[in-house]
């Protein structure tokens, strides 16, 4: 689902360990309740980046940038946002392949979990038609999205689709991954819209809040280290974190 903009999101943290997702045994009565709390707050958080999601196309004032995408595809095709959402994922994973970047759990994971959550929060929630309705819907999908944010990135099962896309791009090209990502999304938010994606205030507010949202939130569900009792923030491929799906 991802992450907003060059200076938000990708380089906010620098991760603390190596590159495997794979929890240590070292502590063995310790690490079975952090592997659970992690893969707790993994499906929680990608569920609830795809409700907090469904609740900015609710809204209607703006979307994320890989959202305007998924919209604009979705009104071409016929499909629902969220199986447009679905299909891209799993294309952008196949990207991974030449640019020799290896999923984990929440990378998968995300592919599909944000998808269905989206498309059934969508089949939840009734339609908004007055900005009274729809503005709270908007700032309501902006933090909860930032939550969903801190709480799958801070599992640390690996890092979504789109972001290890951005990460390869960077490792092969030598580019910054500000410029990856800027590169990459304003494509993405240009196709998006000119197929007919929504793009508007929540656009500018969640390019806005996003990064410093993720940021207060990574630290609110950091889970602690078995070996130590530390809190490790984040982890995984490439050396700094993207908080993006």
């Amino acid at each position: 689902m991802r992450q907003a903009t060059n200076t938000t999101r990708g380089d906010l943290l620098s991760t603390h360990r190596s590159t495997d997702s794979t929890p240590s045994t070292e502590d063995g009565g310790r690490e079975p309740r952090h592997l659970t709390r992690r893969l707790i707050q993994l499906y929680a958080g990608l569920a609830l980046y795809g409700a907090s999601s469904a609740l900015l196309v609710e809204a209607g004032l703006g979307l994320e940038p890989w959202n305007v995408l998924h919209q604009g595809l979705a009104e071409r095709t016929g499909l629902t946002i969220g199986v447009v959402s679905i299909i891209v994922g799993a294309v952008v994973l196949l990207l991974w392949v030449p640019l020799r970047q290896r999923p984990g759990l929440g990378t998968v994971s995300n592919v599909f979990v944000v998808g269905i959550a989206m498309d059934g929060t969508l089949a939840l929630v009734p339609e908004a038609h007055t900005l009274l309705v729809r503005v709270p819907l908007m700032l309501a999908g902006i933090v909860l999205n930032g939550v969903a944010t801190g709480l799958y990135i801070a599992a640390r099962f690996g890092p979504g689709p789109r972001d290890g896309l951005m990460t390869g791009l960077h490792r092969r090209t030598g580019r910054s991954i500000r410029l990856m990502r800027t590169a990459v999304e304003v494509a993405v938010v240009t196709g998006g819209f000119v197929l007919g994606g929504t793009i508007g205030v929540a656009t500018v507010l969640y390019a806005v809040a996003i990064g410093p949202l993720a940021q207060l939130f990574l630290r609110v569900f950091a889970v602690p280290s078995a070996s130590d009792g530390s809190t490790v923030v984040a982890e995984g491929q490439p050396r700094r974190a993207i908080l993006r799906r």
